[in-house]
């Protein structure tokens, strides 16, 4: 692998179907730079939460989001061991709570904000300007870097990623049952897939990758080869 080539790496996909894991162990085995798009939506869907926009479930007030814009900054800290990377919003660590299911609930409702969208994604062209960068969200090989080297469309059956959602919220000590993490996707693959502002949708020259019957470590090995296989045919 020619290190010096500094790709951009775009995945994009469902919720909950290990976009972060694999972007986060690509990042990590190709000493890329690791940003997850989702988690930058989660914290102004938190702020907005915690800053009386939300109205109950499902129901934003969206001139209150807006106009909260100008007061939120997000960064990331440097990433550890294991790839990941704090994430700060305006200065305090929130790489938990934004995690939490309450922000799940209206995370896509926030997303679908043109301002939003506009504010976070012209963040994140700034931060994958040079290259090198892998970036997972909904709309980073259409919209963020449509002229990304390589796009990638993961996805999984809903069920599955239930599933891992459950295991994943349980080691962290909470308690939601399968039935409202899925009913939860659900809501927001509905959402992300119908909006007006950039929705889900597959680039057209995107390669899918189905991982519901893959572990972490195939899913991994499968698309290095098909990174090995973009850098090779760049020259």
């Amino acid at each position: 692998m020619h290190s010096e080539q500094h790709i951009t790496i775009a995945i994009d996909g469902f919720s909950s179907c290990g976009k972060s894991t694999l972007a986060k162990a690509l990042a990590r085995k190709l000493n890329y730079t690791f940003i997850d798009s989702g988690a930058m939506y989660r914290c102004v869907a938190l702020y907005a939460l915690n800053n009386g926009c939300v109205l109950g479930s499902h129901k934003i007030n969206l001139s209150c989001v807006v106009s909260s814009l100008a007061a939120i900054t997000i960064q990331f800290g440097d990433a550890d061991a294991k790839g990941n990377r704090a994430v700060l919003l305006n200065g305090e660590d929130v790489s938990d709570i934004i995690r939490q299911l309450e922000v799940a609930n209206i995370v896509s409702e926030v997303a679908a904000i043109k301002e939003v969208r506009e504010f976070l994604v012209k963040q994140q062209q700034e931060l994958g300007k040079n290259g090198g960068v892998v970036m997972d969200g909904r709309d980073i090989g259409t919209v963020v870097f449509p002229q990304a080297e390589l796009k990638l469309f993961i996805t999984a059956k809903p069920e599955i990623r239930a599933q891992r959602r459950f295991l994943e919220l349980q080691a962290k000590g909470e308690t939601n049952s399968i039935e409202e993490i899925l009913e939860n996707l659900k809501h927001r693959d509905r959402i992300d897939s119908t909006r007006a502002i950039s929705p889900l949708t597959q680039a057209d020259d995107a390669i899918v990758v189905d991982n519901s019957e893959m572990t972490e470590q195939q899913q991994l090995e499968y698309v290095l080869n098909i990174v090995k296989n973009t850098t090779s045919h760049s020259y």
